[in-house]
């Protein structure tokens, strides 16, 4: 069984009263272990983690899907939280090598800003470009093949003492591989869903879809490639779509025509065999 509670998202479910940012975290269980997937912007994932009676001294481990600001800085504030609590348990912290990378965006700095030194001293750091098991059913993706949708720059990353364009090679994603078929768990999928999806196929060997939930990076898109994404995605049948974070209205409302498509929000409970 794997149940997936959202603690960050752009929108919080209503009658639920938690709280929302412009950023993306999840916590997951499965076979007895305790994941955070990404952790927002700010602290409000250990907020929302408390009111929703969620332990985060007690973390298996904590997985990255790309080095972005709205996913990362929230490790700095999990620091803070187990600093204060003296919490001697050493999570595994599993992301691409270019998630440490520096990041910027014009003149914003959009990239992980919390030392490696530093969170080597709360976490076994695990930096990997291939897929790793974080649990016998739910790997992490590794960097992830272009072959469906072309690469998209955003911004620069500081490589090697220079700047280069950023290609988000470090983007990655999660799949579990259920009873019911893949249940595939995204940050912002700027390496393109289309692309995650396969890979995830690829990775695993099987084919049926069971969920895909995150962020799309569907932001202004043209119709043009909603269609296309829309008809690719409808000929791949998954069962259910949650995209959220960096999925626009338009999007969700042009993706809704071929594929089911429901809410996601902070306070959302998911549950697969």
């Amino acid at each position: 069984m794997l149940k997936v509670r959202v603690l960050v998202d752009n929108n919080a479910l209503i009658d639920n009263y938690y709280t929302a940012e412009a950023g993306f975290c999840l916590f997951l269980e499965n076979e007895g272990k305790k994941i955070l997937f990404d952790a927002g912007y700010s602290d409000i994932f250990i907020k929302n983690a408390e009111l929703m009676g969620i332990d985060l001294t007690a973390l298996d481990a904590a997985v990255i899907s790309h080095g972005h600001n709205d996913h990362t800085w929230g490790l700095g504030h999990l620091i803070q939280y187990y600093d204060k609590r003296f919490v001697s348990n050493r999570p595994r912290l599993v992301m691409h090598p270019e998630a440490l990378l520096r990041k910027r965006s014009k003149t914003q700095e959009i990239g992980m800003v919390t030392d490696k030194d530093v969170l080597a001293q709360f976490f076994s750091l695990e930096p990997s470009e291939h897929p790793v098991k974080i649990t016998e059913k739910l790997t992490w993706l590794g960097e992830i093949p272009r072959v469906v949708e072309g690469k998209k720059s955003l911004g620069t990353k500081l490589k090697d003492g220079a700047q280069a364009e950023d290609f988000l090679e470090d983007d990655t994603a999660l799949v579990y591989d259920g009873e019911e078929g893949l249940v595939i768990l995204t940050g912002c999928s700027h390496a393109g869903i289309c692309n995650i999806v396969e890979h995830a196929k690829r990775v695993t060997g099987k084919r049926k879809i069971r969920d895909i939930v995150g962020g799309f990076h569907m932001l202004k898109e043209s119709a043009e490639n909603l269609e296309k994404v829309g008809k690719w995605l409808a000929d791949r049948c998954p069962q259910t779509t949650h995209p959220c974070h960096c999925t626009d209205l338009n999007a969700k409302i042009t993706l809704a025509r071929f594929i089911p498509l429901e809410e996601t929000g902070v306070g959302l409970t998911l549950e697969y065999r």
